[in-house]
């Protein structure tokens, strides 16, 4: 079995979550000023997300910490699962928080209140755009150098809020235009239904890890022209692959000439695993070996049965 773990990608998981905890810590300061001089809904609804992304990345960070934890005795497998666990507690929030958004939304669409200082609703909707646009360029950068499920769940909320933060704004400005009061409300269900969805594909994702979900075929067909390739092989089967959060599992048996060697054998079963621990980020490999054309009972005989 091949493996790596890499520091840089470690910091790189740490500092991600220590910028999520920061901006939204700062958002929340400045979207409650801005709700108490507007009483704007949809600067509420901000305000609530920003207070659920705190809480959700405070989670995130708690979840990382854990996976990056070393396997164990007891979890020989590592700890890669915490950061689905983390982006299922997210999704939990985002879905709280559209509820309660729905809720303020609906009771304004009843009674219905004017929005006062739209221009620090504004200002403050500007600042939010610039700091989530900073936070969610760096976590694209990290996602893409670790591969981190947490940390992409992170973004995809925080990509998010950048069209929440827009639609605010453009709430704030047709209210004060047209005077309609309606508008602010309505706008916060719109919200609040966005939240929902993107709830549930953050849940899907985390599930995705958490039921050991295969990869994709094109990923399996790349695996198979990897092993393939390699001189010595005759064939593979019963490849399984499975997502742990903080890194990939990949399992197959190699097929061999039934004559060579347990030396010979070993070898090439050596370089299979290097060749597909580099080319999926230092997977974890592990390879069976038997004699080509062997007849065993094989798991892709029971899956296509």
């Amino acid at each position: 079995m091949t493996g790596s773990g890499e520091g840089r990608s470690d910091r790189l998981r740490r500092y991600a979550t220590y910028a999520s905890v920061s901006v939204a810590s700062t958002l929340i300061a400045a979207k409650l000023a801005a709700y108490l001089l507007t009483e704007s809904v949809s600067v509420l609804s901000s305000l609530i997300d920003s207070t659920t992304d705190l809480m959700a990345s405070i989670v995130t960070l708690l979840g990382v910490r854990h996976a990056l934890r070393p396997a164990d005795a007891n979890h020989r497998f590592g700890h890669g699962k915490a950061e689905a666990l983390a982006a299922l507690a997210q999704a939990a929030f985002i879905a709280g928080s559209a509820v309660l958004l729905c809720v303020e939304a609906v009771r304004r669409l009843i009674y219905p209140e004017p929005i006062g200082e739209g221009t620090v609703g504004v200002a403050v909707m500007l600042l939010s755009i610039v700091l989530t646009a900073g936070l969610i360029t760096f976590q694209r950068h990290v996602q893409a150098a670790t591969g981190s499920v947490a940390i992409g769940a992170d973004r995809l909320h925080y990509s998010g809020d950048l069209l929440m933060n827009g639609a605010v704004i453009l709430a704030i400005l047709l209210t004060g235009l047209t005077g309609i009061a309606a508008i602010d409300p309505l706008f916060g269900v719109a919200i609040a239904a966005f939240l929902l969805n993107g709830a549930r594909g953050v849940a899907r994702q985390a599930l995705d890890v958490l039921m050991d979900r295969e990869l994709g075929e094109e990923e399996r067909a790349r695996i198979a022209d990897l092993v393939t390739a390699e001189p010595g092989v005759r064939g593979m089967h019963d490849l399984r692959t499975r997502n742990a959060g903080t890194g990939l599992f990949i399992e197959l048996h190699l097929e061999l000439d039934g004559r060579m060697t347990l030396t010979a054998a070993h070898d090439i079963a050596d370089r299979v695993e290097r060749r597909l621990s580099a080319a999926f980020d230092g997977a974890e490999v592990l390879v069976h070996q038997e004699p080509a054309g062997l007849a065993d009972e094989r798991l892709d005989n029971r899956i296509s049965g």
